[in-house]
C-alpha cells in the first residue's frame, strides 16, 4: 500500500511522453497541465481499479483479471473504450506468448546442443 498520496501518482515522465505522442506538431504542455493530467489519470485508475474490484467479488474471486478491467469500464459508463481496450490486452496476450515460445526455443536450443556434444 503507498505510504503517501503522492505515491499512488503516476510519473511525470510516463504521463508527459504519453501526452507529447497526442498533442499536434509545435504544441507544448506545461508543467502545471502535466501534473494535472497526472493527478487526474492516477484518480482515475484507482477508480477503474476500484470498480473492477467490485466486479472480482461479485464473482467471488480473488485475483483482478483484464477481462474484470473491461467489465468495469463498461459498469462505469466508458463503453466506448472497452473494444479498444479489448484489443489492446488481445496484443499483449499475443506478445506475452510469443515472447515465452521465443524462450522455449531457446531452451529447446540450448538442450540439443548439449545433446549432440554428449
Amino acid at each position: 500500500m503507498a505510504e503517501k498520496l503522492e505515491d499512488l501518482n503516476l510519473p511525470l515522465t510516463v504521463v508527459g511522453r504519453i501526452v507529447k505522442e497526442v498533442l499536434p506538431e509545435g504544441v507544448s504542455i506545461s508543467k502545471e497541465a502535466r501534473t494535472g493530467l497526472a493527478k487526474a489519470a492516477s484518480v482515475f485508475v484507482l477508480y477503474v481499479t476500484s470498480a473492477a474490484t467490485n466486479t472480482v467479488k461479485h464473482h467471488k474471486r480473488k485475483a483482478l483479471t483484464g477481462q474484470d478491467v473491461l467489465e468495469a469500464m463498461a459498469d462505469i459508463e466508458f463503453e466506448r473504450f472497452v473494444e479498444p481496450l479489448r484489443e489492446a490486452l488481445e496484443q499483449y496476450k499475443l506478445a506475452v506468448s510469443a515472447k515465452k515460445s521465443a524462450g522455449k526455443k531457446k531452451e529447446d536450443d540450448d538442450v540439443e546442443m548439449v545433446e549432440e556434444d554428449g
